[in-house]
């Protein structure tokens, strides 16, 4: 499939998810409303007295939150293309490197034990991108050898102290003195949006634009990679070198973007392999798609986490798996998918 008709139709169609996103909720403001409320948030404009809660809830919190859900979601595919190439597996996504589950340990202890309360309202954020830091390091430190990181060591390090980070974290939840506090733990674990704010956005679209952008113009590197090591040496890419790199890229990605959301699974599984099969293996192709179809999955994703039992909240991380489990498996029963020219 061109990739440049099908990119602006998914950036089109991004845009309207937008919209229609912040127009979606449990607070009824009329749609006719909405785009009003953007204009004047936008240029500065004024609202009437009566209308100020509505704009609130348009201005204050629809709209960040849906940007954030576009960012978190084409950050979680990029990232996902970039660690299916990195450890030559179709199978593997944002978090099998163990990343996500060192930013929960971090998260939980602010949650359910109250630690890092002096950082105020950036505690949850700081401490789970401090912790996801400190699990890549540990990953990182584990799985080196004298032969440098090969895709076999980064998996099985990854998910051993991905099962050693979620049992500290059981843990913590089981002795939570306080109903609430494990409820919101619980919630954080799988994901969830609800906390997003204007002051949330930046530094999240900051660190996905530039994986992105690091990783569009190693595309042609990742490629060679994705045939094998020995390959890539041929071609003159050192597969040892560009797997660091894309190590740290992806754990920098990864941990700023579960700090502002949770754990949300399935978004960086599912989306490389879709796009794949929409526009071949080339990253160059792929990069092109994948982020603005990760942005439109988890824009709606978002949009019935909050509607399906308003006004209680679905965590966001449900609603991703509960579309991407039959539809992964529908995939993968199909022919005609190539990774790596495999």
């Amino acid at each position: 499939m061109p990739v440049l008709p099908l990119s602006l139709s998914l950036a089109l169609l991004l845009l309207l998810s937008l919209v229609t996103g912040v127009g979606l909720g449990a607070a009824g403001v009329g749609w006719a409303e909405v785009p009003h409320f953007l204009w004047a948030g936008l240029t500065g404009g004024t609202v009437r007295a009566r209308d100020a809660a509505a704009y609130t809830i348009v201005w204050e919190i629809r709209l960040p939150r849906v940007l954030l859900g576009a960012v978190v979601g084409a950050g979680l595919a990029t990232v996902g293309v970039a660690v299916q190439a990195m450890v030559r597996n179709a199978l593997a996504d944002p978090f099998v490197l163990g990343i996500s589950s060192g930013a929960a340990v971090g998260a939980n202890a602010v949650i359910l034990l109250g630690a890092f309360a002096g950082l105020g309202v950036w505690a949850l954020s700081a401490s789970a991108f401090a912790s996801a830091l400190a699990a890549m390091a540990l990953v990182y430190a584990a799985a080196r050898s004298s032969h440098g990181l090969t895709p076999l060591r980064l998996i099985l390090t990854g998910t051993a102290l991905a099962y050693g980070f979620e049992a500290v974290t059981t843990v913590m939840v089981f002795g939570a003195a306080r109903g609430e506090a494990a409820r919101s733990a619980m919630m954080w674990l799988l994901g969830s949006l609800g906390g997003a704010t204007w002051a949330s956005l930046p530094l999240a679209a900051v660190a996905v634009a530039a994986g992105w952008a690091w990783l569009r113009w190693r595309a042609e590197a990742l490629n060679a990679l994705a045939m094998g090591d020995e390959t890539a040496a041929a071609l003159g890419v050192g597969p040892a070198r560009l797997r660091r790199e894309l190590f740290l890229v992806t754990a920098a990605v990864t941990g700023t973007v579960v700090a502002v959301s949770g754990a949300i699974g399935f978004v960086g599984l599912m989306v490389p392999h879709v796009t794949r099969m929409l526009v071949g293996a080339d990253h160059r192709r792929v990069l092109a798609v994948a982020p603005l179809a990760g942005a439109v999955l988890l824009v709606w994703a978002d949009a019935l986490s909050r509607l399906l039992f308003a006004p209680a909240e679905l965590p966001v991380g449900v609603i991703t798996a509960v579309v991407g489990v039959p539809a992964f498996l529908l995939l993968m029963r199909r022919g005609g998918y190539a990774f790596g020219g495999r």
